[in-house]
């Protein structure tokens, strides 16, 4: 990829992010930060908390981008490793249902303590599983079938993962956040999947006509010395 489409790339996911916490925050974490700014008519802390809001979808970004190139990393380096797609495929889907079971046993239900609740994080995990299996449908529709296990085990694990420091926490309003972090996770990672194919042909559509200019130049620079 180009270094001006890697930096659209990067500033879109980073918007994405931003703008999904932000608009979303507004309704997961009205009480907590907004209501009373707003019952006060305090509009310079709601714009604020709103900005706030922003710049943590960013950072979500930014975990996200990050955990995206660690992804391509360790599928390149699992494929070589296990030296055959479909026995890596078989290591992933494993990887995926462990990191599904821990996430129920040791990060949900420790935290689980009304009927709520448990609705709650069960609605995650549909948010999380449902997700997933779309993102990962249109990456084998787009590109190739072989392709699904691997958006899969990304969208699902190295999401889970990213979203690991929310589900640890054990204080405050723990419930607001773990369900405000998982949506820009979700989003970013599934527009980075999705959208890098893309960016990497226009990539090389660029390298290609910066080639023809460059032989162009060449071409009148010859004429011009004959």
């Amino acid at each position: 990829m180009t270094i001006r489409n890697w930096v659209k790339f990067a500033l879109t996911a980073l918007l994405i992010g931003g703008g999904i916490t932000g608009l979303l925050g507004i309704f997961i974490r009205w009480n907590d930060v907004f209501a009373e700014a707003a019952q006060n008519g305090h509009w310079g802390e709601l714009i604020a908390g709103f900005v706030w809001m922003i710049v943590v979808g960013m950072t979500m970004s930014l975990i996200a981008q990050m955990g995206f190139f660690a992804y391509l990393t360790i599928h390149q380096f699992g494929h070589n490793m296990f030296r055959s797609l479909r026995l890596w495929n078989w290591v992933q889907l494993l990887i995926i249902a462990i990191v599904i079971f821990d996430l129920i046993v040791f990060r949900f239900l420790p935290n689980v303590e009304t009927g709520g609740q448990g609705f709650l994080y069960g609605t995650l995990l549909f948010i999380l599983l449902a997700v997933s299996l779309t993102t990962a449908y249109f990456k084998a529709k787009w590109t190739a079938k072989s392709a699904f296990i691997s958006a899969l085990f990304f969208m699902i694990v190295v999401t889970t993962l990213e979203w690991l420091p929310a589900l640890m926490v054990r204080a405050g309003n723990v419930d607001s956040w773990v369900t405000l972090l998982l949506f820009p996770l979700l989003a970013v990672n599934a527009y980075q999947l999705l959208a890098l194919p893309k960016y990497n042909e226009k990539s090389e559509e660029d390298r290609l006509k910066l080639e023809a200019r460059r032989a162009a130049r060449k071409a009148q620079a010859a004429e011009g010395k004959k």
